[in-house]
């Protein structure tokens, strides 16, 4: 354990390393938009990418090289995917926060309100919050942009990378899609979020990021299935944890406000198993949740219908099916003790 953790603290500086570089060579083409442009977009997506996040998922491509055999000289490859897979993630949160009107993110308030404040500081012409959606959702595209410009300083093999990495983006696109459509019709089961976990969530954080480097090594066709095997599970519990996290979360830690999917109606695995336990009363609880008082008392609720407890237990019997997965896989013995590291690491979590 030590020694993965010791790697992933190595990989992180490397990928950071790496994204700077990006970073700043891609601000470079967008010298015409003027200084005020680049100091907006410095503010608001250059240090967004810099600052935040865990490089969780450009990890489960390091590890899906490694567990695949991959050699020492694809390092690069690796690098370059590893940081097209974060350059997507933060595309998908800021486009996420508008989606969601979400106000705070890693504890600082998002790109759209942020933007819209400076609007209405500026005495700026038109609608405030429409200015601060549009332009986030500008950042938004041009992270998704610069996703491709690091797949392709990856070098060989980047057909079967760019397969891999366009499955990814359609994916989490369509699982976006699901869920904003669920929330609006205003119903959904457990069946029905779980698939939404997996393709929203689970698929573009462990799966195919594990394809990724798969791709990049080359690996035999039937270690691409059991990296699978335990990628899905994994991808569902880590997807399950941040819903917990979503309603039962610390803010001071999670950087969002508590409570932000009870508010929204969002059928997660958490909540419509809680509705399929709950009374009538219960039900029109959930589906009625506007300020602190009700979050409260639709925490009360889901917890005092066993959902909570049923979703923690959950968690650890997907968590034990991904890292079983692994027994007997032929992995080398660094990439399997890694991996179920990173399994805790992407459950065991409070932020």
């Amino acid at each position: 354990m030590v020694m993965a953790t010791r790697d992933a603290n190595d990989l992180r500086e490397l990928v950071d390393r790496r994204l700077d570089e990006l970073l700043e060579q891609e601000m470079g083409r967008l010298h015409f938009v003027g200084e005020d442009g680049q100091a907006t977009l410095r503010a608001y997506l250059v240090d967004f990418i810099r600052t935040g996040g865990k490089r969780l998922r450009s990890s489960f491509v390091y590890w899906g090289h490694r567990a695949s055999g991959g050699a020492p000289e694809d390092q690069d490859a690796v690098l370059a995917a590893g940081c097209a897979v974060e350059l997507l993630h933060a595309s998908a949160l800021l486009l996420d926060d508008v989606m969601d009107e979400a106000a705070t993110r890693r504890g600082r308030v998002t790109a759209h309100v942020d933007l819209a404040e400076l609007h209405r500081r500026m005495g700026w012409w038109g609608d405030p919050q429409r200015f601060g959606e549009s332009v986030a959702t500008l950042l938004g595209m041009l992270a998704f942009t610069w996703a491709d410009a690091a797949l392709l300083r990856g070098g060989p093999g980047l057909p079967e990378t760019l397969e891999v990495f366009t499955q990814l983006r359609v994916e989490i696109i369509g699982g976006q899609y699901l869920d904003v459509a669920l929330a609006a019709r205003g119903t959904g089961d457990v069946e029905e979020a779980a698939r939404i976990s997996t393709y929203k969530s689970g698929k573009y954080t462990v799966e195919r990021p594990l394809h990724l480097g798969h791709a990049i090594a080359g690996g035999e066709p039937g270690l691409r299935a059991v990296l699978s095997a335990y990628a899905l599970p994994l991808g569902e519990a880590f997807q399950l944890r941040d819903d917990v996290l979503g309603v039962f979360g610390d803010p001071a830690l999670t950087g969002k406000p508590a409570g932000a999917d009870l508010r929204q109606g969002k059928r997660t695995y958490l909540t419509a198993d809680a509705r399929k336990r709950a009374d009538r009363y219960g039900v029109a609880l959930l589906d009625n949740v506007h300020d602190e008082s009700d979050v409260t008392a639709a925490r009360d609720l889901i917890a005092g219908t066993g959902a909570l407890d049923a979703a923690e237990r959950r968690i650890s019997d997907l968590v034990a099916q991904a890292t079983g997965a692994l027994d007997g896989a032929g992995i080398p013995p660094d990439a399997c003790a890694a991996l179920i590291e990173l399994a805790h690491v992407a459950t065991n979590r409070s932020t």
